[in-house]
C-alpha cells in the first residue's frame, strides 16, 4: 500500500515536472523564433510613405469595419470617429447596436447626425431582428444597424449581412486602428489570393494620451494589473501567433481586430453562436478550406495595430479570462474532429493539441501542481529543497520569458517612446507569476467546469478620450 503511494507521488512529481519543463521550452522556442522573424519583418515592412505610393498604382479591395456594440456609450464614438481617419481608398463603417440598454444609439446619433432609411440587407445571415437602420449625415461611409439583442457573434452576422464589400474587418467598440492599419493589411490580401484571414497587432491602450480618437503618445500605465497583461498581450502577439502563423497552424484571429474574406465566411454560414466566436471562425475556416480542397493561408501581420482597452479592475479581468476559457473548450469541442487528424496539417496536429494541452487543459496542471506541492510540503510527502528549487526555477523562468517579449518588442517595434516605459512595463510585467498566473488560474479552473455558460459577463467601461486612459 505504501509502496504504491510512494510510486504514485514520484510518478505525479515527474509528471508535473516535465509539464512545465516542455510548457517553458515550448515558450522559449516561440519567443527566439519569433525574434528572427519580427526583425525580418520589420526591416521589410514598406514605411507609411510607401504603402501610399502603392495606393496609388494597386486595386486594393474594398473592405468593410463592423463595429458590434452592447452597451458602449461611453466609448462608442471615438472609436467609430478614429475609424472614419483611416486612410484606404474604398471602405464602409457598420456599427451594429446589439439592444443596447445604455445610451450608445444616442451617442451615434449625436455626433453622427444620424438620419433613418430604409436598406435591405445584401444577404440573409440568421440573426436577430434589425429594428431600424441609420446613414451618417456628417459621414457617409458609416452606418448604424439597430437591432434586438443576440449576443457579439449575432451582431457580427448582422453587420455581414449589410455590408458590401468583398472583405470585412472586426474591430471591438473599445478601440483604436492606427491610420496605416487596413493599408498594411490590404496589401498583403493584394499580394498573397490564397490569403482568407489575417490578424494584426492588438497593443494596450491604457495608459496612453488620446486626443481627437487618436492615440498621440504612447506610455506605460501606473497600474500594476494592466502592465501584467501589456506583457502577456506581447507574449501572445509578439511571439505566439507570429509562430503559428509562419508553420501555418494559427487557430485565433482576435475579435478586437482581424480581416476576413466575405464569401468563404457566408459559406460557413456566419459566426457561430458562442463566447468564443473568433477562435471558432477561424477553426470552421481552416475545416472548410480543407475539406473543400482550397488553398489557403492565415497570416499574422505584425505591424498593423489596434488599440484597445483591458480591464483596469480584478473583477472585470476575472470575468473576461472566464468567458475566454469558456470559449476555448466549446470551440475546441466544436471542431474536435480536427484535433491529431493528419487531414487538417499542422493546424490538426500542432495547433490544436497546442491549444488543448497547453491552454485548456493548463490551468487544471498548474493547479493540481500548486496545490500538490503545498499539499506534500505539509505533509512531508516531497523534498522541500527539490520543490523550492521548482518552484523557484519554474517562477524565474516564467519571468524570464515575460521581460523577453516586452524587450523584443522595445528592440525591434520601437513603440514605446520612453526606454524606461519598457522597462517598467518588463519588471512589472515579471511580477504575473507572484500571485497573478494563480490567481488567472484558478478562475480558468472554475471556467472549465461552467462550460455550459453562454454568460458574456460584464465589463467596467473607462473612456478612451483623455490624458491617460484607464491608467488608474
Amino acid at each position: 500500500m505504501f509502496r504504491t503511494i510512494a510510486y504514485a507521488l514520484i510518478v505525479y512529481q515527474v509528471v508535473i515536472l516535465l509539464y512545465f519543463l516542455l510548457l517553458n521550452s515550448g515558450y522559449t522556442f516561440i519567443t527566439l523564433f519569433a525574434f528572427r522573424f519580427i526583425r525580418r519583418s520589420a526591416d521589410a515592412a514598406p514605411d507609411l510613405e510607401g504603402l501610399q505610393r502603392a495606393l496609388a498604382l494597386s486595386n486594393l479591395r474594398p473592405i468593410s469595419i463592423i463595429i458590434p456594440a452592447y452597451n458602449e456609450e461611453v466609448n462608442i464614438a471615438s472609436t467609430v470617429l478614429a475609424a472614419t481617419k483611416i486612410e484606404y481608398p474604398e471602405f464602409e463603417i457598420i456599427v451594429v447596436n446589439d439592444g443596447s440598454t445604455d445610451g450608445t444609439l444616442e451617442a451615434l446619433k449625436k455626433c453622427f447626425e444620424l438620419q433613418e432609411i430604409r436598406r435591405p440587407a445584401g444577404i440573409h445571415i440568421k440573426s436577430e431582428p434589425v429594428r431600424a437602420v441609420f446613414v451618417s449625415g456628417n459621414h457617409p461611409n458609416v452606418w448604424v444597424l439597430d437591432k434586438y439583442n443576440g449576443g457579439k457573434a449575432d451582431a457580427l452576422n448582422a453587420g455581414l449581412s449589410y455590408s458590401r464589400f468583398p472583405l470585412f474587418c472586426t474591430i471591438d467598440a473599445d478601440s483604436i486602428l492606427e491610420t496605416d492599419a487596413l493599408l498594411r493589411m490590404g496589401q498583403q490580401f493584394l499580394l498573397n489570393r490564397e490569403l482568407i484571414a489575417a490578424g494584426g497587432a492588438v497593443r494596450v491602450l491604457n495608459g496612453c494620451e488620446v486626443r481627437d480618437s487618436s492615440v498621440v503618445k504612447i506610455k506605460a500605465p501606473r497600474s500594476v494589473l494592466v502592465n501584467i497583461q501589456i506583457a502577456e498581450y506581447l507574449r501572445a502577439f509578439m511571439a505566439g501567433r507570429v509562430a503559428f502563423g509562419e508553420i501555418d497552424s494559427l487557430l485565433i484571429i482576435s475579435g478586437a481586430f482581424g480581416i476576413f474574406r466575405k464569401d468563404l465566411v457566408l459559406a460557413i454560414g456566419g459566426f457561430r453562436m458562442t463566447v468564443g466566436e473568433d477562435m471558432d471562425l477561424i477553426l470552421r475556416l481552416h475545416r472548410h478550406c480543407v475539406d473543400n480542397g482550397i488553398r489557403y493561408k492565415v497570416y499574422y501581420i505584425p505591424e498593423p495595430v489596434c488599440w484597445t482597452l483591458v480591464p483596469g479592475d480584478l473583477l472585470s479581468l476575472l470575468r473576461q479570462r472566464n468567458r475566454w476559457q469558456r470559449g476555448l473548450f466549446d470551440s475546441l469541442w466544436h471542431n474536435r474532429v480536427m484535433l491529431f487528424n493528419k487531414k487538417y496539417g499542422k493546424a490538426g496536429m500542432v495547433g490544436m493539441p497546442y491549444f488543448l494541452i497547453a491552454e485548456l487543459l493548463g490551468p487544471v496542471v498548474e493547479f493540481v501542481g500548486y496545490f500538490g506541492f503545498v499539499l506534500f510540503l505539509v505533509f512531508h510527502m516531497v523534498n522541500p529543497v527539490f520543490a523550492t528549487l521548482f518552484f523557484t526555477f519554474s517562477i524565474l523562468w516564467g519571468m524570464w520569458l515575460n521581460a523577453s517579449a516586452v524587450l523584443l518588442d522595445n528592440f525591434v517595434i520601437h513603440r514605446y517612446e520612453k526606454l524606461t516605459d519598457s522597462y517598467k512595463i518588463a519588471l512589472l510585467g515579471s511580477l504575473e507569476y507572484l500571485g497573478y498566473r494563480q490567481l488567472v488560474a484558478v478562475e480558468r479552473l472554475i471556467a472549465t467546469f461552467q462550460i455550459w455558460r453562454s454568460h458574456w459577463g460584464n465589463m467596467n467601461r473607462k473612456p478612451i478620450q483623455g490624458s491617460e486612459s484607464g491608467s488608474d
